[in-house]
């Protein structure tokens, strides 16, 4: 009896603690499940932790996770002992409140070096569609400091599959296929600028040549996204950092966006421009998520008809910096003019046509032609000698240097109307063209202040100039260096500590509106263009002038042509005789406009006879099919099948037409099958050596000899 009695006690004693084991557990990981915050929908899903770190940043439909558990957010504030001084989330306490489809995280505080910060910062989290939103609120009340810089949000060591590449929007796009590798290439370039010791860092700020405030990590099915969708457009820096592993290595991947609140003390700074997205799909969901917001704002006109059809143009300096003339006035109706025509290149884009030569005296030069051709009749008549049987002339000016020996400068309006700098001073910059010998360029430059495109005196000139440019009868004025940044900007010395202009591109864009609305008030078939490619700025221009080293190594327009196809845009890399087929079926296949640029506008294109005679078979096929190739819609890769990815093809629709062009520059012969669904096969033309004839099941079998260049028409 008391064996039996012993025996289930122990049984009893042991089923409690069993009892009590497993209640310990499922107590703990509801502690756990409480320490995590969750949103998310069927597609994708952001967790963070009480610590406010980012746990999950999950594409629901292929169950991948970006995140690691990294902190959201790093702050960079100034006072009057020094600059940068860091503060990061780790030692900061936040509060963490979920409500439905939102996470927000409170800082009342924050602490640095275990002293407190009178700085607040509420973070907030929302998931919208597709995508996350994250919106950041600060309120500076320590003082004697300034709140320049907030990192959020981080994706701190980042995952990434194997086959995902980075996308950059500079210069219109860039693709690296190894993001990490590319990011540790940069190294400490330049050397010692930089805590090298700390992370490596890719220098990326929009709109620094940045064409659109987006970048991403893309493979062929999925992707990760990050945008700042801000009607500002202030600038804002693309975090692209590798940071030390456990083993000291740089491997650490950290990916976020970078903004520049300028907060002072008794003020509060918001945004709610940041967002994040998973997404299913290859490289086009960037482009249309960036492109469905830029939808809210994008206001572009259809150019005029003739700026549709323009193939390529000729780009000339008549008269050089330091005084060397290469072309006179009546040779631009003669010579210029039949050289074009041989390469069916009705357009000219002359530089220099004033008497102090090129990048000098600006602006004043603009306004006093060489009087020994006949000062501005001489030109005048140059440009209306041009225009005989549909010539087009692309007038120049600079919208945004002024010569410090002008006497604009000197003795106008310069001055006033001229960035100033975080001291006070000017911006200035200096241009060295190379003549025969070395001092010339080496050493005797011009030197240059920069115009603010805000300023209303300055504005007052820009439209001067298109009168000039009307007045000789031009059929378009351009202005070099208004459609990007550098880092020109005013900053204001007025407050406690110096502040900048965040949104310099904007200034610019709204300058571009105006003098569009001029000059279209003026004559509906004048055509307004810009060197450089950013979105705000794109919508108020007719054609963009590109800015060299879009057709490097990882150079990928296709981003900007796909998201924005609207924009009539030039290459600028062909300048001799080499390697033309490729290169200039490149253009075709991306839909650009070619800048005959040869020997840098010196001279041209009957001194590249290659070129010359190749350009033109280009251009007659573009001729041709211009419904397509010139005004149709690029739509990249889309609509169509390409069973050989070793031959590279793209697509353009106008209406119920489509055409696909396709070439390869790698194999002696190369063939591929093409299918268009929903679409019956016309014709098909090309330049080199290509072969095309209907094969079974609607496809079209193509074959290419090395640069060899197809077109196929289809008709819906």
């Amino acid at each position: 009896m008391i064996n039996d009695y012993l025996m289930k006690s122990l049984i009893h004693e042991k089923f409690l603690n069993k009892l009590l084991i497993t209640t310990m557990m499922l107590l703990s990981l509801r502690g756990i499940s409480q320490q995590v915050v969750t949103i998310e929908n069927r597609a994708i899903q952001l967790s963070i932790d009480r610590q406010g770190n980012l746990v999950s940043l999950k594409n629901l439909q292929t169950g991948f996770n970006y995140a690691s558990g990294k902190p959201l957010w790093r702050l960079y504030f100034d006072n009057k002992e020094q600059k940068g001084n860091e503060v990061i989330a780790k030692g900061n306490t936040p509060e963490i409140i979920k409500n439905g489809t939102e996470i927000s995280i409170s800082y009342q505080s924050l602490v640095i070096g275990g002293e407190k910060l009178n700085i607040s910062l509420f973070l907030k989290v929302v998931l919208e569609g597709d995508k996350f939103r994250f919106f950041s609120k600060l309120t500076n009340k320590e003082l004697h400091t300034i709140v320049r810089e907030l990192q959020y949000p981080l994706v701190g060591d980042c995952n990434l599959p194997a086959d995902h590449k980075l996308l950059t929007t500079t210069l219109g796009g860039q693709l690296f296929p190894h993001p990490k590798k590319e990011i540790l290439a940069v190294g400490n370039n330049p050397p010692y600028m930089g805590p090298g010791q700390l992370f490596r860092q890719k220098d990326i700020m929009y709109p620094r040549v940045v064409a659109a405030n987006c970048f991403a990590f893309t493979g062929e099915t999925q992707g990760l996204y990050f945008g700042s969708h801000d009607t500002s457009f202030q600038n804002t820096w693309h975090g692209l950092r590798l940071y030390p592993n456990e083993n000291g290595d740089f491997d650490e991947l950290e990916a976020g966006m970078y903004k520049y609140p300028n907060c002072l003390a008794g003020e509060s700074w918001t945004c709610d421009a940041n967002v994040i997205a998973p997404y299913m799909g290859n490289w086009h969901q960037s482009s249309k998520i960036y492109r469905s917001w830029a939808n809210t704002w994008w206001r572009h006109e259809s150019p005029p008809l003739w700026v549709q059809n323009m193939k390529s143009w000729q780009r000339i300096i008549l008269r050089h910096q330091y005084g060397e003339t290469f072309f006179k006035y009546e040779d631009l109706g003669n010579h210029i003019k039949q050289v074009g025509e041989s390469v069916k290149a009705e357009a000219v884009f002359p530089f220099g046509w004033w008497n102090a030569g090129m990048d000098n005296g600006y602006p004043d030069s603009y306004f006093k032609t060489d009087p020994k051709q006949g000062g501005d009749a001489g030109w005048k008549k140059a440009v209306a000698d041009f225009q005989k049987d549909g010539g087009k002339v692309l007038m120049y000016f600079n919208g945004k240097l002024i010569d410090k020996e002008s006497a604009y400068y000197q003795n106008g309006e310069g001055k006033e109307v001229s960035y100033k700098n975080n001291t006070g001073t000017e911006y200035n910059e200096a241009y060295l063209f190379k003549a025969n010998e070395t001092f010339t360029g080496s050493l005797n430059s011009r030197s240059f202040v920069l115009a603010d495109a805000s300023h209303p005196k300055w504005q007052k000139m820009l439209l001067k100039m298109a009168d000039r440019a009307i007045d000789f009868g031009a059929n378009s004025v351009f202005y070099d260096q208004l459609g990007y940044v550098y880092a020109d900007m005013n900053w204001d010395l007025t407050k406690e500590f110096p502040i900048p202009d965040r949104c310099v591109i904007l200034d610019r864009a709204n300058a571009l509106k105006m003098i569009h609305q001029y000059i279209k008030a003026k004559d509906d078939n004048l055509a307004l263009g810009t060197e450089g490619i950013t979105d705000v700025t794109a919508q108020y221009v007719d054609y963009v002038h590109n800015l060299p080293g879009a057709a490097t190594k990882n150079g990928f327009i296709e981003w900007m042509r796909y998201t924005f196809p609207e924009i009539i845009i030039s290459d600028r890399e062909i300048y001799d005789d080499t390697d033309i087929e490729r290169r200039v079926n490149q253009t075709v296949l991306r839909g650009l406009r070619n800048d005959i640029d040869i020997y840098r506008c010196r001279d041209i294109i009957d001194k590249t006879p290659h070129y010359q005679q190749y350009l033109r078979k280009i251009n007659q096929l573009k001729e041709k099919y211009s419904a397509l190739l010139l005004r149709g819609v690029y739509r990249d890769c889309e609509k169509f099948t390409n069973e050989n990815l070793k031959i590279e093809a793209k697509c353009f629709t106008n209406g119920s037409q489509l055409a696909v062009v396709l070439s390869q520059s790698v194999q002696g012969t190369a063939g591929t099958l093409i299918s268009v669904p929903g679409y019956t096969f016309k014709e098909s033309a090309g330049v080199g050596d290509i072969k095309v004839k209907n094969s079974a099941k609607d496809k079209q079998s193509v074959q290419l000899g090395k640069n060899g260049l197809a077109v196929l028409i289809y008709e819906q």
